[in-house]
């Protein structure tokens, strides 16, 4: 698959930015997934972001990123504890254009960078691949109940390079 040059700006998550990731969230589940979970799974999977406010209150409790493509919202990815990969969620129609890429690799470095040797992240069997190719390794597989609908996922983690020093070797 060709990839575009789509490199997106970043920025940190904004209260005024709940409703438009909530929207996002539902529709990279519902599109994005829709190979790996039925659709009563992705409901409910999708109903994580039917409170605003607890959606919001989960992207405020870690570390959230905003990727902008053109000045619009392209996607979000957020780092709970300086060592779980919380969410990583991309518009779909820019899905495979980088954009999750950039997102990755920006929450890599910032968990670098606070300290943390490793990530962890639970990924959907949508997103196990594109974890992997990114060198996270597959720790053991999970079935979880939301909101009474039974859901896979695998535990996988990364080591992080040590953070650079700031001079050539």
């Amino acid at each position: 698959m060709a990839h575009s040059a789509t490199t997106p700006g970043l920025r940190p998550f904004l209260p005024a930015d709940a409703a438009p990731l909530a929207a996002l969230f539902r529709a990279s589940i519902e599109t994005l997934a829709a190979d790996d979970y039925d659709d009563d799974q992705r409901e409910a999977w999708a109903s994580a972001a039917d409170d605003e406010a607890a959606f919001a209150a989960r992207l405020a409790s870690g570390l959230t990123i905003i990727a902008l493509v053109n000045g619009a919202i392209a996607g979000f990815a957020s780092l709970k504890d300086n060592r779980l990969f919380d969410m990583l969620y991309v518009r779909p129609d820019l899905a495979g254009q980088g954009v999750g890429s950039a997102l990755a690799e920006a929450i890599e470095k910032l968990a670098g960078a606070r300290g943390a040797k490793k990530l962890t992240v639970d990924a959907s069997d949508a997103a196990r691949d594109f974890f992997a190719a990114r060198g996270y390794v597959a720790q053991q597989r999970n079935t979880v109940t939301v909101a009474g609908q039974w859901l896979g996922n695998t535990t996988m983690t990364k080591e992080l390079a040590a953070p650079a020093a700031g001079r050539a070797h």
